[in-house]
């Protein structure tokens, strides 16, 4: 395999922020912070390195999540369930994660793979999952891609919170975002 060159990185919440951050609404996905969670990050990393869109070259889009979006599933579940109310028809676009990578890639332009993956192990908060990162190479030597924007979103499970539960960093949800090329 070859390395990997970091050409821009980014993280929700940004570690650098000076008090708590509000993910901007995206319109047209509703009833779960994932795709904001996603689309913010892959905002950030994409201006940290090409400025303004659209992004030049042919750029991949990978997708890793162990947890998936936890809010819509359990929306369509509670939907689901009762027998009574209609589903709406917004949460089976938004079950898809695919739905927010093709969000990224139209707003920035981006041509190249689009991949969702759940890796086999989870990693460490605010870390890529190496699985993420192996695939990343290979989109890179196959020649499938120039660049592979990579991004890592875990959500966590919402239940009731406590103060001491918002002041704690491992009870948000978080995301990171690395923009790659080979070596």
């Amino acid at each position: 395999m070859t390395a990997l060159r970091i050409l821009a990185e980014a993280a929700w919440p940004d570690p650098d922020a000076r008090g708590p951050e509000q993910l901007p609404p995206l319109p047209g996905f509703s009833a779960s912070t994932f795709n904001p969670l996603v689309a913010e990050t892959a905002e950030r990393c994409l201006r940290a390195h090409h400025g303004t869109a659209p992004a030049p070259g042919r750029t991949a889009l990978l997708l890793a999540s162990a947890s998936g979006d936890l809010a819509t599933a359990r929306a369509i579940e509670e939907a689901a369930a009762d027998t009574a109310r209609r589903m709406p028809p917004l949460l089976f676009f938004q079950s898809n994660p695919n739905a927010v990578l093709g969000h990224i890639a139209a707003r920035w332009g981006l041509i190249g793979p689009v991949v969702a993956i759940c890796p086999s192990q989870p990693p460490p908060p605010g870390r890529v999952p190496q699985d993420a990162l192996d695939l990343a190479e290979l989109l890179l030597a196959d020649g499938d891609a120039d660049q592979v924007l990579v991004i890592a979103a875990e959500q966590v499970e919402q239940t009731e919170q406590t103060d001491e539960d918002a002041a704690d960093p491992d009870s948000t949800d978080r995301a990171v975002a690395l923009l790659v090329t080979t070596a």
